[in-house]
């Protein structure tokens, strides 16, 4: 196979798009997550108040899971216009959708003021956040990994990853600003509420660094054909029909990094705090710490993959999270800080962080350009809605069950790693076919 020389006009659009992909998906974290904390800290009594602690809190995070299992049908709607109209067109509304509905969350009357309407409400807007968060990333990662330069994939989409990173850090570091200049009262009364309030302004920022990304090339030339042979394939059916079995490898591949990210943050801030008295500025700065981290360990982890193998690398991503499941639990326990904090590192920054880095990648080279955000965009999602939304929820269930102890939830996230330990050993050196053709680019 000969490849085309990657000229100047397309490493500037692949700079581009990696930047608003970057933008967009901090902005969408930042959000999604915000809700995710806040549920750990705040919504059980604010929302749930007539219920025990404990069902309080298993309430709070059903809210959480909720805007999980709207991801799919996110990942469908804009799967589909997104083949078909064009990624950046959806992205600029999934942005939009997000901001809106996390500052209607900032504003959303208490239980104490309007009842049962404010759980209604909050399930509401947080299954509209679902909606929206579920046609970016497949939008956003297609954009970065179609306009990268044919070896540096993985590096140039890794920014959607990154975006994570940073979002977790803004959305944790403005929880912490809250927690830290003012009391109890008044962070549970109003505090809570600034941090949601506030991503009206990113989501102006975001717009603007996305209206200077065009659509890749790629996707020009393969979606023009596919409607002069036929406009009328609707191309989720096509995904489905391609690569059946690229959704459940996805779905698999993905559960070491949903069971790692939510119990390292939403749960163990819950459970740490609650459970084990610890200091909930401590843990917000852990989940801090591995944010910040992550803006290196990303990028590096991609690096690697895309020099030494996707596939090696999501492989001794998923094992070191499978070892180190129990180990995080037990240092907590003991109390000891330092070992929460080395744990907490491995766990996310290592294990977690080198999994995501060659996600983009791998999953969009599994279908071809023409269907490929509704195929890898819904796959990605509804592993969200299996693995990630109901993560926290989960594992307070077994800590319930298991009368206040930590051991099932050390086994849930060992087995789900080990599930993508064993998916990524069995992957193909290539992910499909399509990876070879989708490496040529066009020199202008």
């Amino acid at each position: 196979m000969v490849t085309a020389s990657f000229g100047p006009t397309q490493e500037k659009q692949a700079r581009r798009a990696a930047l608003g992909s970057f933008a967009g998906a901090v902005i969408d974290w930042y959000d999604f997550i915000l809700y995710g904390l806040i549920a750990a800290l705040v919504f059980n009594t604010e929302f749930f108040p007539n219920v025990s602690p404990a069902i309080g809190t298993l309430a709070a995070f059903a809210t959480f899971g909720v805007g999980f299992l709207f991801r799919p049908l996110g990942g469908v709607v804009f799967g589909h216009f997104g083949d078909r109209l064009g990624r950046k067109r959806m992205l600029v509304i999934t942005m939009s959708v997000m901001g809106l509905a996390s500052a209607l969350i900032g504003a959303l009357p208490a239980f104490d003021s309007i009842g049962w309407w404010a759980p209604i409400l909050l399930v509401t807007l947080r299954a509209i956040q679902g909606f929206a968060v579920g046609g970016e990333w497949g939008g956003a990662a297609l954009m970065a990994v179609e306009s990268a330069p044919p070896k540096k994939k993985a590096f140039y989409s890794s920014g959607v990853q990154v975006g994570y990173s940073v979002g977790l850090i803004l959305a944790t570091g403005f929880v912490t600003l809250m927690n830290n200049v003012l009391d109890d009262a008044a962070f549970t009364s109003w505090g809570w509420r600034v941090p949601f309030l506030a991503s009206i302004l990113l989501v102006g920022v975001g717009l603007w660094v996305r209206s200077q990304v065009e659509e890749s090339e790629e996707f020009v030339e393969k979606v023009e054909k596919a409607k002069e042979l036929d406009d009328k394939r609707i191309p989720l059916v096509e995904a489905l029909r391609a690569h059946p079995t690229a959704f459940l490898q996805i779905i698999g591949l993905r559960l070491s990094e949903l069971f790692i990210g939510y119990i390292v943050t939403a749960f163990a801030l819950n459970y740490a705090t609650k459970e084990l008295d610890f200091d909930r500025g401590f843990m917000l700065n852990v989940i801090l710490l591995v944010g910040a981290l992550g803006i290196v360990t990303i990028p590096t982890f991609a690096y690697l993959s895309d020099r030494y193998g996707r596939k090696r690398i999501y492989f001794a991503g998923s094992m070191i999270g499978a070892l180190c499941a129990a180990p995080f639990f037990l240092v907590m326990e003991n109390g000891s800080t330092i070992g929460t904090v080395i744990m907490a590192v491995l766990l996310f920054n290592i294990a977690h962080d080198s999994v995501v880095s060659a996600q983009q990648p791998m999953f969009t080279e599994m279908f071809g350009a023409e269907f490929r955000y509704s195929g890898a965009g819904v796959g990605y999602q509804v592993a969200s809605a299996i693995g990630g939304g109901f993560t926290p929820f989960v594992a307070a269930l077994l800590v319930n069950v298991s009368g206040g102890s930590w051991y099932l939830v050390a086994v849930y996230l060992a087995v789900g790693c080990l599930v993508s330990a064993v998916i990524a050993a069995r992957m193909p050196r290539r992910s499909s076919p399509v990876a070879a053709e989708n490496t040529v680019s066009i020199s202008a």
